[in-house]
């Protein structure tokens, strides 16, 4: 029978303080990244154009953070063999494009007022111009999003029938695969 052991309870008392820290560490980055979040917000919103701009920019960051970060990630970038030096750049090309893509997110909604506040903190009062901001951001996000995802079908649709015509040309010739190889 397996007993439990007094070295089996310090491991576990071990990963619990271990759990307790990562998340101690978690809440603190959070509230200094709100923090950081409603100090600068108002110098954001008073850009030329106010609110729509700001959020308007930061929805440009967040596409070009998505489009770094899928073209980072793309399996035709994977260098096969000895890549190492190459994954290790894509690795962090990625990571840093979809730190800024969900960062501009993040800091739009972190300018919203929050919801289970006091109405008098100052963390909490309404800043002017973030409404407008929220909103510029979500339609640029989703139009240039939806735009940027539509070209990239469209070329990966034209890849493909530029394959299937080199296939069937290859075919013609006879040194392209077999019908019977290609269905087995």
């Amino acid at each position: 029978m397996n007993r439990f052991r007094a070295r089996d309870g310090w491991g576990l008392a071990g990963g619990v303080l271990f759990l307790v820290a990562v998340l101690a560490v978690l809440l603190s980055a959070l509230g200094l990244w709100r923090w950081f979040v409603r100090v600068t917000a108002p110098a954001l919103v008073d850009l030329p154009g106010g609110g729509w701009t700001a959020g308007a920019l930061l929805g440009l960051l967040s596409v070009a953070g998505w489009a770094g970060g899928v073209w980072c990630s793309a399996p035709e970038r994977n260098p096969g063999g000895d890549g190492v030096p190459a994954r290790i750049g894509l690795a962090i090309g990625g990571a840093v494009c979809w730190t800024v893509a969900f960062g501009a997110a993040m800091y739009v909604l972190g300018a919203l007022p929050g919801r289970n506040c006091r109405s008098g903190g100052a963390m909490c009062a309404y800043i002017p111009g973030t409404g407008s901001a929220f909103l510029s951001y979500a339609v640029t996000a989703v139009l240039l999003g939806v735009l940027r995802h539509r070209l990239r079908a469209t070329a990966a649709a034209a890849r493909r029938a530029e394959e299937r015509a080199r296939t069937r040309r290859l075919r013609k010739k006879g040194k392209g695969r077999s019908r019977a190889a290609g269905t087995s």
